[in-house]
């Protein structure tokens, strides 16, 4: 289990984060969702460590994560696949070197083993036979399944997606939701989607919290958030300008 309490981050005079409190099931996934630049992020990154909390409490499986020494940070770490919001490939190294980097980091497994694991994770992504190519031989669809793979392939307890679907095509963007189900029910994997794509978050979402003004604002089923009567949540899942669409301000 996941469980934030009463979080607050700031850089600098900037307030990102203010009493931001949450909770993620075993087995469930996730999603947060908000406006750019309200600390969606900034808030999954308290999760493996990248980030301390100024106050409250962040907490994987009872471990207090901002106060592990660092053996057992990085021990947590292996237990969280990370999915950047670019993929973040290397574009010197194959694909196969690319998702296999983690594992080598870990070293518990031998060359052999590496390479199967490899080839697993991408075929759990629908990429087999891609590790001698380089990223810059694969569209954008592809290069951010690469880094699904890289992530799975360490077989970790949880995922944490950051924006999965930012700057795809409504059809490689279903695909990525797809794949991310697929983690869920193959996998078992407890999932946090970050992301302000609607449709992708009433498809993968068993739960969706929204951040706003760095705290909670409502979290629910997808039924719960699609009924919401809340006008600051309304107003985000319709994609409604905060301008009052009945304004006569341009003359009309």
């Amino acid at each position: 289990m996941i469980r934030l309490v009463d979080v607050a981050k700031a850089f600098g005079e900037k307030r990102v984060l203010t009493k931001f409190s949450l909770d993620v099931n075993e087995g469930e996934t996730m999603v947060i969702i908000g406006y750019s630049g309200t600390g969606k992020s900034v808030a999954i990154k308290h999760v493996v460590g990248l980030l301390k909390p100024d106050s409250g409490q962040v907490s994987v499986d009872g471990l207090d994560v901002p106060r592990l020494p660092r053996r057992e940070l990085y021990s947590l770490r292996a237990r969280i696949g990370y999915v950047f919001q670019f993929a973040a490939l290397f574009d010197s190294l194959t694909i196969g070197d690319n998702v296999v980097m983690g594992l080598r980091r870990q070293g518990e497994l031998t060359e052999s083993e590496m390479a199967a694991r490899v080839e697993e994770a991408l075929d759990l992504v629908d990429l087999p036979g891609v590790t001698g190519h380089f990223p810059s031989e694969l569209s954008g669809g592809m290069r951010k399944r690469v880094g699904i793979a890289r992530a799975i392939a360490l077989r970790p307890k949880y995922l944490l997606y950051d924006e999965p679907t930012t700057g795809l095509d409504p059809v490689t963007s279903a695909v990525i939701d797809q794949l991310m189900i697929r983690m869920r029910e193959k996998l078992g994997v407890t999932s946090v989607v970050i992301t302000h794509d609607m449709r992708s978050a009433y498809t993968v979402g068993t739960r969706i919290a929204m951040l706003y003004d760095g705290r909670v604002r409502q979290v629910g089923t997808v039924d719960e958030i699609r009924s919401t009567q809340d006008p600051v949540v309304r107003q985000f899942i319709e994609g409604r300008p905060e301008l009052d669409a009945d304004s006569d301000e341009f003359g009309e």
